[in-house]
């Protein structure tokens, strides 16, 4: 292949960061690339050189990753492209297999990303891990189910005051819920609070909202308007990023907010959590209009760490035989139950390291697993057991793309 794949030196980053933008055909906003770096530690980016010239990108954010019981460090892999001169040439095996083999000595024992083509990241042990839904529901038909009346009051606030309240609400949410992220204050900074014009597509300012009960913060929501006419009629939409409650009531209140938007026909959220009480707090679920979205995407890079980071529910055990062709680390057996190791005895179940990534966060269990063909029980009642440990209280859900 003749490519060489390494972290550009700080002089070359900039170069290497335009190739990478080039491949997804884009150019960078004003201060985008400056905004990237303080995010993006130099030593996690890759790009692939020919004869010198940068022509591809990959790079892996440092994250805390909520998973069942608890939380670990995780590869929040992004960036990855190639030129389309150099596509199919065999670049994005050698950033996958850099990226693994980095992210292994690092002691991350996940890499989670989301897909800009969807059939591409099986091939590297990814498995769909965390299915999210968008909306675009219809104001005017909207209303509660057994509608308890409003509870405590929302206030627009400021960024400014945004920042110092909102991060402690989200992290209430972000403890309990698989697949969600801890966002640092560069992150809170340059990405959620930030508020710019190429962002806007059409629409307006963000707009910051604060839901309190009793004097104490317990929602949010970050939104935009775009307004929209036709013969006197508005046609606007609510374009809603985060809308987080820490209790079914807070949740409530902030989509209660949300949807009383004067001068709109439309809320709209690209990304819903499917575990969100909304869709079942709602007198129309069809109201919603919602489309299931194929969401995050998980490796499990140390299967042994990975599976001793999370909880089980039970006593019982059962012995996995997980096949790892690019990781090769991870081939072999491992007991679970209230304790994970290694063993030689006998598997219960034999599946591929991308199959249980789809299983570990809780979007799915065994028996889906088994009706799609993607596991093998070995011993009756395997299957079994294993969604009863695997079990978890809610879905995975990841609010954002990175």
């Amino acid at each position: 292949m003749g490519f060489e794949i390494r972290s550009p030196s700080e002089d070359e980053r900039v170069e290497a960061m335009l190739a990478g933008m080039a491949a997804f055909a884009a150019e960078p906003a004003e201060g985008e690339l400056e905004r990237e770096k303080k995010i993006m530690p130099l030593d996690r980016f890759l790009a692939a050189y020919d004869g010198g010239r940068p022509v591809g990108a990959a790079g892996s954010l440092p994250f805390e990753l909520t998973v069942p019981g608890g939380t670990l460090p995780a590869g929040g892999v992004t960036w990855v492209a190639v030129l389309p001169s150099h596509r199919r040439r065999g670049i994005l095996r050698q950033f996958m297999e850099h990226q693994l083999n980095d992210l292994h000595e690092r002691a991350e024992a996940l890499a989670v990303l989301w897909a800009s083509e969807s059939v591409i990241y099986g091939r590297f042990g990814y498995g769909m891990s965390a299915p999210a839904v968008s909306m675009a529901a219809d104001r005017a038909r909207f209303r509660f189910r057994d509608d308890p009346g409003p509870t405590g009051s929302v206030r627009l606030v400021d960024a400014s005051e945004a920042a110092s309240v909102f991060p402690g609400i989200y992290d209430r949410v972000r403890t309990a819920v698989p697949g969600m992220f801890a966002r640092t204050p560069a992150w809170w900074t340059e990405f959620k609070l930030a508020d710019r014009q190429e962002s806007r597509r059409g629409a307006s300012p963000k707009y910051f909202a604060l839901y309190e009960r009793d004097g104490e913060p317990e929602g949010y929501t970050i939104y935009r308007v775009k307004d929209e006419w036709e013969q006197g009629l508005p046609l606007g939409q609510v374009r809603v990023g985060d809308a987080f409650g820490v209790s079914p009531a807070a949740t409530r209140e902030v989509w209660r907010f949300l949807f009383g938007i004067d001068l709109v026909s439309r809320v709209e959220a690209e990304l819903l959590d499917p575990g969100s009480p909304l869709m079942l707090m709602v007198a129309d679920l069809r109201s919603l209009r919602l489309r299931l979205l194929d969401g995050v995407w998980l490796r499990l890079v140390d299967v042994e760490a990975a599976l001793r980071g999370r909880s089980y529910a039970g006593d019982e055990t059962v012995v996995l035989d997980v096949h790892d062709s690019l990781c090769t680390w991870n081939e072999g057996r491992y007991r679970v139950g209230a304790s994970v190791e290694r063993t030689r005895d006998k598997a219960d179940l034999e599946l591929d390291v991308a199959d249980l990534a789809s299983v570990y966060l809780g979007a799915f269990d065994f028996h889906t697993l088994a009706r799609s063909e993607r596991v093998r029980e070995l011993r009756a009642g395997a299957l079994a057991r294993a969604s009863r440990l695997f079990r978890t209280e809610r879905p995975p859900f990841c609010p954002e793309e990175f």
